[in-house]
């Protein structure tokens, strides 16, 4: 079988030696570094990945995928939301009006957000997938002035079922028109995300035209989008807006998108991803470096074998691509070896966080204090990908120089006191 010298020379100066001991213990350090920086960037990306998705997710609840407005005044909102429904990824549409208001509740009083909402096409657009917000819904639609509270805000106040309130806008409070105050019935709570459940109320469409002064004007009433594809809710509403029939004047129309109302929020955790994903790209490096001394050593202990494959004609290229090869070969290793680490851990990371979380609960007192079998982990291939040609391209990158050293050993200079 036909074997490149280069490669198999390369390969054979890989194998441990007794001779070498120490190269081979620093050989050894160089593939776990790797290896450990590469299990370290797949699992922690993988975690930050589930975070992201599960904040996405929350916030979705409490914020349209994307939604339409008019700075004019959307007058012919049914029109649009009738058109709109017809577009192949819009799976939903509903009109909204959100503002914010105050609470009054007890002798206390509490800053929320309001949405007003049309129960009858509100099921089709909203995140919450329970029968027992759908049952909300339904109950809002037959109840006037009924109002849907956030678990947490219920919660805090100690609101119960078919307690009354009083809700006032911010701008009559601020204006002190306490006559505008409409008085409300609680019909249930709900889930409106991490992100809403503390502030949020949702109440029926028409009450809250009135409680925002705008009438049948529909001043602030926006079309709420559900799309079948969020990271492109953006693209989506854009060509849902330009689809809609001539009869709807567009002109003053604009549409924003979750990514847009959240950007400051996601941004973050992106830039926190690729902080985090180049700070712990370091361990990879500091293992690439090992690569480094361990070729050199492996150069300087092998000058003599260099010199006499030189007098035996071979070329400084097959010296280079020999220690080129044995160092990339180390990479390769600890980059595979690393890479099915990571992903076996972080397809199984919630069971060994059950695990480590039982083990805690056991040896330390008291019990259910060390929780962490919550982290979740999103496994992207694109990330591996990405993390493994990293890992190869620095291990290659590191072995340039002591090839590039081995390769001006003068054969003359070695052999004569051999």
């Amino acid at each position: 079988m036909f074997k490149p010298v280069a490669l198999f020379i390369g390969l054979r100066y890989t194998r441990t030696r007794k001779k070498s001991q120490i190269i081979s213990f620093v050989s050894i350090v160089s593939t776990l570094g790797i290896t450990v920086g590469v299990l370290a960037l797949i699992v922690v990306l993988s975690v930050i990945n589930g975070s992201t998705s599960t904040m996405r997710n929350e916030t979705l609840k409490a914020v349209p995928h994307a939604s339409i407005g008019d700075a004019a005044g959307m007058t012919q909102w049914p029109e649009v939301v009738t058109a709109v429904r017809s577009h192949p990824q819009v799976s939903g549409a509903a009109p909204y009006i959100e503002g914010e208001g105050w609470l009054r509740y007890d002798g206390g009083g509490e800053f929320i957000q309001i949405r007003g909402v049309d129960p009858a096409s509100e099921a089709d657009v909203v995140q919450v997938d329970s029968p027992d917000f759908a049952f909300l819904l339904e109950t809002l639609a037959a109840t006037d002035n009924g109002i849907i509270l956030g678990i947490s805000l219920a919660n805090r106040l100690g609101i119960y079922l078919d307690d009354g309130l009083t809700l006032m806008s911010l701008n009559s409070l601020i204006s002190r028109q306490l006559g505008e105050a409409m008085n409300f019935r609680v019909i249930g709570a709900a889930d409106f995300g991490f992100y809403g459940n503390n502030n949020t109320v949702m109440i029926g469409l028409n009450a809250a035209q009135t409680l925002f002064g705008t009438g049948n004007a529909a001043q602030d009433v926006r079309v709420r989008l559900r799309v079948t594809d969020v990271f492109n809710a953006g693209v989506i509403a854009e060509d849902a807006l330009a689809s809609l029939p001539a009869s709807v004047p567009t002109e003053t129309m604009t549409t924003s998108s979750w990514s847009d109302t959240q950007s400051s929020l996601f941004d973050a955790l992106r830039l926190e991803k690729t902080l985090t994903g180049f700070m712990l790209l370091m361990i990879v490096v500091i293992g690439a470096v090992n690569i480094v001394s361990t070729l050199v050593m492996v150069v300087a202990d092998k000058s003599a074998d260099i010199a006499i494959l030189r007098t035996m004609g071979a070329s400084r290229g097959t010296i280079l691509v020999i220690f080129i090869t044995q160092g990339t070969t180390v990479g390769i290793f600890g980059t595979l070896l690393g890479a099915i680490l990571g992903v076996l851990l972080s397809q199984n990371l919630t069971r060994v966080m059950q695990t480590l979380e039982n083990l805690a609960n056991t040896v330390f007192s008291p019990q259910d204090v060390y929780m962490i079998s919550y982290l979740r982990a999103e496994l992207r291939a694109e990330d591996v990908v990405v993390i493994c040609i990293s890992a190869l391209t620095i291990s290659f990158l590191a072995t340039l120089y002591p090839a590039y050293r081995a390769t001006r050993i003068q054969p003359a200079e070695v052999l004569r006191y051999e």
